[in-house]
């Protein structure tokens, strides 16, 4: 039996392994775990290992059996459970070719995540009744991000699919955000993402790309911005001290739903 965590990060929800004592091929058994009805059912599969005092490989599966590039908030509960594994409040986790530095206070956990430049109007297209102008920036995995007059209505499964594998975003595809500005500190965003195929609850490099963008039009402050999802569970994107360092940190909740084993 294989023990696994039930957790989610401000509502984007994963099957994590930490430690796991024996070797799957996860990303083939993706699909499956990760079926709302006929699995444990979540975003996708994280694998988190302990190689050091205070650092470790974070691996996460989408539920379509891709690996991420990114997750922000697969990262994030990732570090919660090394902090209740092994006491760990500052630690280092490494996501593919990144390495990214996490804080544990409590149940709000902060990574850093680098962003990329913004290029602007990679992609312009009417859908429904509004037109759409995305941009693209890279917040450790590709992203592009539309402003929408309202959220609410919009069709953002019909649009992710429509714009998520576009020629214009070839080869790669990009994870589909629409975001809508409340303020100058808060900002509103969907996100359909690539490799789950669907939208989901919360997205934590799509709000740091959000905030990108709404930067390079000088729509929000340089200072904190609240990022509010779908959960209803706000995530915050600041910048650090330091104004040379391209990361800034994006810092939320996560939590421990259940614990389980699988056979």
């Amino acid at each position: 039996m294989t023990p696994f965590r039930k957790v989610h990060g401000a509502g984007n929800d994963f099957i994590l392994l930490a430690d796991p004592h024996e070797t799957r091929d996860w990303g083939n058994l993706a699909a499956s775990l990760c079926h709302r009805r006929m699995g444990i059912g979540g975003d996708g599969v994280v694998v988190s290992e302990r190689i050091s005092a205070g650092t470790y490989t974070v691996t996460c599966y989408n539920s379509d059996g891709s690996v991420a590039s990114m997750c922000g908030n697969a990262l994030r509960c990732a570090a919660r459970c090394a902090a209740e594994d092994h006491g760990d409040t500052r630690m280092t986790l490494l996501m593919g070719s990144a390495s990214h530095e996490a804080v544990v206070d409590g149940s709000q956990i902060g990574v850093s995540v680098t962003v990329g430049a913004v290029t602007q109007r990679v992609l312009a297209l009417r859908w429904r009744s509004q037109r759409l102008e995305f941009a693209a920036v890279n917040s450790g995995t590709e992203h592009v991000v539309a402003f929408a007059r309202s959220l609410q209505q919009s069709d953002v499964v019909g649009l992710g699919r429509h714009v998520c594998h576009h020629a214009a975003l070839a080869p790669a595809g990009a994870n589909v955000n629409l975001a809508q500005i409340v303020d100058r500190c808060t900002l509103k965003i969907r996100t359909y993402e690539r490799g789950v195929e669907a939208e989901t609850l919360s997205c934590g490099s799509g709000a740091v790309a959000a905030v990108a963008v709404a930067r390079e039009v000088r729509a929000v402050t340089n200072g904190p911005v609240t990022v509010r999802n779908e959960a209803g569970t706000p995530l915050r994107v600041g910048r650090p001290g330091d104004p040379h360092d391209s990361a800034v940190w994006l810092t939320g909740p996560a939590e421990v739903v259940y614990w389980g084993e699988m056979a």
